[in-house]
Parts: C-alpha cells; structure tokens; sequence
C-alpha cells in the first residue's frame, strides 16, 4: 500500500484523556514527522496537530481510535500526493 502524507487535527476537551493521547501517538510514532500542541487554558481545550507519512489505513486506524476517545474530536487530511517510491521501485 502506497504511503499518504496526512495532518491529524484534534480538540480535546478532556484533560483527563491526554495521557491515553499520548499512548496512541506514542504506538504509531513511527509514522509521526511532527507534532504541535496547544493548550487553550482560556476554554480548557487541548488541541493538537499531527503531520504522518504512512498507508491510508494506518492514518485511517490512529485518527478513528483518536475519535472514539471520549473527549476527543480527531479529523484527518490527506495530500492527494502518493509515495513516488513505492511506484518506482
């Protein structure tokens, strides 16, 4: 399967949660080229962005666990960019 490059935005509303945040993003860190966190203290928001370069279904996989995360609203975009080098070698 051909890799995607995709963000990863999510909005947690439950600070609670984060660590368990944290395990998933920690179990596909492979796939994780950067990370960028923000605490909105001002409305109790945590909102994080994740850019991954893996197959479809592995992005796919970490957004859907994200989101059923209770307080956790996960979305994912995907470049319409494949990986060149699955298609030449």
């Amino acid at each position: 399967m051909e890799n995607r490059v995709a963000i990863i935005s999510m909005i947690i509303d439950n600070e609670e949660i984060i660590p368990e945040v944290n395990r998933l993003l920690h179990e596909y860190g492979r796939y994780i080229l950067s990370r960028m966190g923000l605490p909105y203290r001002e409305r109790a928001l945590n909102i994080i962005c994740v850019v991954a370069d893996a197959p479809a279904d592995v992005i796919s996989a970490l957004s859907g666990k994200l989101g059923r995360l209770q307080g956790v609203t996960s979305k994912a975009v995907y470049s319409k960019q494949t990986d060149q080098k699955t298609k030449e070698g």
